[in-house]
């Protein structure tokens, strides 16, 4: 069996090493970042995620190839997977540019007599790929269920677990809209030991949104319930939301569930952000506006600069600021969404000059994602000289005991983890 992947960032070079290791199928990757594809054909990762770099090392050039041109891939394929950015515009909708132009590309060289199955793996809002993909496929000549089949297969990935989470899945949704497809996808996941579930195609979009919303709703209610508390007072929120936490309902107090359901800076990264606007906007144009999905998104572009306002009250222009974090998330080096960016920001437009900036794995790409006129310190204990005021914007675990190595500053603990 052979498969090929457009686009090798978090999702695609992971799913695609996991094919070419896990399942033990000819992978060809197909990557427009001549830097980022240089960098994985010399055997490295162009981001941080433990365990796929041995796994890229067992495969580059074994069963995952990525010199390889778009015919000669597609020409051997049985499945074609799509894993390009799906980014959301002004208005909340998924932009589809890139998927629509890899589709492009594989259309040019496909043979109408070999069936082939065109797989979205990008996060796509529910429709997507039952009105608009299959559209764009037949306005170009194709017969979808008869030349080619299509579908969804939504990924359930957390960066920093990315190896982990495809090798150890906990169940594997496929969006068909054909039996032909069905059996395609079922051989190429013969090898994986979990539920594969088969749906339809708007039900396979659908779940990656019930997973993605709800972890963005919990995330806004937290912070809304911390935000009560301060206008309240008097109230220990850390204190408080570990207790909800031991409600038996919850299961293991320190599940994934519980770190979504805590109060913090307001989420980012890539996915929530995006994938909650995305479904806000098609369920908009689809005649109903859900106020909870609107408020969600609400309450966390506000949180920035609720997190701003509690620095300011405690810390004047002239102060010296250390930012402890950068990255959206610990154990990861991805700072895009990032709420340490926006709050760095609010402080620069309200006159806050002294900012200094760490965190343990993202400070070269959060330089290469903004550029703020700001100092940067490489270890803990630097940006803990340089600082009159500590906020903890990231939840990592070495800031755990701030409060001891820090006890002549100001610390606000932004992800209340002291």
């Amino acid at each position: 069996m052979v498969v090929t992947v457009f686009g090798l960032g978090f999702v695609g070079l992971t799913t695609a090493v996991a094919f070419a290791d896990k399942a033990g199928v000819t992978v060809y990757g197909l990557e427009v970042n001549e830097e980022r594809k240089n960098v994985i054909s010399n055997g490295e990762l162009p981001f941080y995620e433990p365990g796929l770099d041995e796994a890229l090392t067992r495969t580059l050039n074994k069963t995952f190839f990525v010199d390889v041109s778009v015919e000669e891939a597609v020409s051997k394929s049985d499945c074609v997977y799509y894993c390009v950015g799906t980014p959301y515009g002004e208005d909340g909708q998924a932009d589809l540019t890139y998927l629509y132009s890899a589709i492009d590309q594989t259309l040019a060289v496909l043979d109408k007599e070999k069936f082939t199955v065109l797989v979205t793996k990008s996060t796509v809002p529910p429709s997507t790929t039952k009105e608009l993909v299959a559209a764009h496929i037949e306005a170009q000549g194709f017969i979808v269920g008869t030349h080619l089949g299509i579908a969804n297969n939504p990924e359930f990935l957390r960066e920093g677990h990315c190896w982990e989470d495809v090798t150890e899945a906990d169940r594997i949704v496929l969006g068909v809209s054909d039996t032909k497809s069905e059996k395609v996808l079922r051989k190429l996941y013969a090898d994986f030991s979990c539920p594969v579930h088969t749906v339809s195609l708007n039900t396979g979009e659908y779940i990656k949104y019930l997973s993605n919303t709800l972890l963005a709703t919990l995330i806004s209610w937290s912070n809304e319930m911390s935000l009560i508390a301060d206008a309240i007072g008097d109230i220990q929120v850390a204190e408080a939301f570990r207790i909800l936490h031991e409600d038996k309902r919850w299961g293991n107090p320190t599940c994934n569930m519980a770190s979504y359901a805590y109060p913090g800076c307001g989420y980012g990264g890539y996915c929530l952000p995006k994938d909650t606007n995305a479904l806000y906007a098609r369920a908009k144009a689809k005649g109903y506006e859900p106020c909870m999905l609107g408020q969600t998104i609400a309450v966390n572009d506000a949180m920035p600069r609720a997190i701003a306002k509690r620095i300011e009250a405690a810390a004047t222009p002239d102060d010296h600021i250390g930012i402890c974090g950068l990255s959206f998330k610990p154990g990861s080096d991805d700072t895009r969404d990032t709420p340490a960016a926006k709050i760095i920001e609010i402080l620069i437009n309200d006159g806050y000059r002294n900012i200094c900036g760490y965190d343990p794995l993202a400070i070269s790409e959060f330089k290469r994602y903004f550029d703020f006129s700001i100092e940067y310190a490489h270890t803990l204990e630097d940006v803990i000289t340089a600082s009159d005021v500590l906020v903890i914007t990231t939840a990592w675990p070495e800031f755990s005991n701030l409060a001891e190595q820090a006890s002549g500053a100001t610390i606000i603990d932004a992800r209340y983890m002291l």
